[in-house]
């Protein structure tokens, strides 16, 4: 794609109007001019700023997954769209149980799998008879989209909808007129059931029945999408969010909102993505480090572009009867999300109902107790008492007064700083969270903590990027004085909320 196209599909898709311009620094999206220096560069990276949507999407922390459909009654993961719609018969389908059963987990948003691969669509579409208007279910009469879009809106739950490009039952497949089919499906579904607040495509791309696989009409579907559903985030086959690289819900230690935009780029990530579980980072989305400096050097335009760490909490993503008691512990969920939320991500956990049309119950009591662990752990800020001082800090409250529209700053544009901490008295800790106020950019590059032990100052833990959220995890430490150096950012960092807490083991 030569640089005018790319302009002009990200001015589409980021819809941030002339992102191109001048003034685009203090946008989501901005071009690398050739008289740039180094300094240009990383001064123009850190105003890279989040759209409003991608800010919402953000502030979830943790979105779930529903995987629900065909796939559910024949044992599968992936369907060949050759099943026959009455195999589809969930007995007592509650779609509320599996909101309450989410949000009873931390859970704000769900995204309900509305087609999968094999093609078979949970409403009542009119351009395909593989549907559930020609199963038993509700004599033909159901809707599970609607069901769950209700649901969600009952109990103030964001709603959003996956669907497969590829799709094993469509004839048109592997054609132009398939991009027809699917933008009529799509715009279905995003006409009928209200607010939609994230549309999740993945990069599957099978052969159709003439041999071809399909050419995805990218372009087209981001261009609907904004036209009917403006608030809604495009992932991770979108220009919104990207994914981590990984399905195992753990992200990088080193995790940049702001990358070049060439890994905006469909196809590379269609070659990876519904790959195996990846049990460790390579290929692309998931090397260590995709926005260092080195990286942005080299690039012709930056985009805030932020990651989703995908997992689930079954080894397999549909319903499987024999993995009950393979559900992911409390422990396994709270080290996920430390590794996910805690590593500048969202967490997009899939719980997926079973046969019944039920979230099964050791799902649901394992969703419970993790959020319970999360509750406990960051119940009280041990800072929230302490002594802050900074000598070239502003706004030492804003610290610790838990509103995420204020923040700590340096003077005199300061890149690295010292905050110091008189707990008052000894007290013993063992994870620390971070927040930058990432509505005016990611800046922060490296930071340590550390702990006064008699009158040597010994490092509790480190990190590279904080981003919107960082949780350190690390052996007990007791003590009264504390510090965290900000060795290394951008700019001056902004720091919108510091805490100190003691996880029981």
């Amino acid at each position: 794609m030569n640089m005018n196209k790319k302009l002009c599909l990200l001015t589409l898709i980021l819809g941030i109007g002339h992102a191109h311009q001048a003034t685009a620094q203090q946008s989501a999206y901005v071009s690398i001019l050739p008289g740039d220096d180094n300094a240009a560069i990383i001064r123009k990276a850190a105003n890279v700023q989040p759209t409003e949507r991608q800010l919402r999407w953000q502030e979830l922390e943790v979105t779930g997954f529903f995987h629900f459909g065909i796939n559910t009654f024949t044992e599968r993961e992936w369907g060949d769209g050759k099943e026959s719609p009455s195999l589809f018969n969930p007995t007592a389908l509650d779609a509320m149980q599996w909101v309450q059963a989410a949000k009873a987990g931390g859970i704000k948003q769900v995204i309900l799998t509305a087609k999968h691969h094999d093609g078979f669509c949970l409403w009542p579409s009119k351009y395909t008879e593989h549907s559930v208007k020609n199963s038993p279910w509700k004599n033909g009469q159901g809707d599970v989209v609607k069901e769950v879009a209700d649901a969600c809106r009952t109990t103030g739950m964001g709603f959003g909808v996956y669907l497969s490009p590829w799709d094993r039952n469509a004839p048109s497949y592997g054609t132009e007129a398939y991009n027809d089919y699917f933008v009529n499906q799509l715009t279905e579904l995003l006409t009928n059931y209200g607010r939609i607040d994230e549309v999740w495509f993945d990069g599957a791309n099978g052969e159709g029945p003439n041999g071809k696989k399909q050419v995805y009409d990218f372009k087209r579907w981001y261009a609907l999408i904004r036209k009917l559903q403006p608030g809604a985030v495009i992932a991770v086959m979108g220009p919104d969010v990207r994914w981590v690289g990984t399905e195992t819900g753990y992200g990088r230690s080193t995790e940049w909102s702001v990358v070049p935009a060439n890994n905006l780029d469909q196809k590379t990530i269609a070659d990876l993505s519904q790959q195996e579980l990846l049990i460790k980072p390579s290929g692309y989305g998931n090397g260590e480090d995709m926005g260092s400096r080195d990286a942005l050097y080299h690039a012709n335009s930056l985009v805030w572009y932020p990651a989703e760490t995908d997992v689930s909490i079954r080894p397999g993503w549909f319903y499987h009867k024999e993995e009950d008691e393979k559900v992911k512990t409390p422990e396994k969920l709270l080290d996920i999300y430390f590794n996910a939320v805690g590593k500048n991500g969202v967490l997009l956990l899939n719980i997926p109902p079973d046969k019944r049309g039920l979230i099964q119950e050791n799902d649901v009591k394992n969703l419970a107790a993790w959020k319970n662990n999360i509750d406990q752990i960051f119940s009280q800020n041990l800072l929230s008492a302490a002594k802050i001082a900074s000598s070239n800090g502003r706004r030492k409250n804003a610290l610790t007064d838990d509103n995420k529209n204020t923040w700590w700053t340096t003077k005199h544009e300061d890149t690295t700083a010292t905050i110091e901490i008189d707990l008052g008295s000894t007290q013993t800790f063992n994870v620390c969270r971070l927040q930058e106020y990432i509505r005016k950019g990611q800046r922060v590059e490296n930071f340590v903590l550390e702990y006064l032990d008699g009158s040597e100052w010994k490092v509790a833990a480190t990190g590279t990027t904080i981003g919107y959220k960082r949780i350190l995890t690390f052996p007990d430490v007791s003590a009264q004085q504390l510090r965290l150096r900000i060795t290394s950012s951008r700019m001056a960092p902004m720091i919108a909320d510091f805490g100190i807490f003691k996880q029981t083991k």
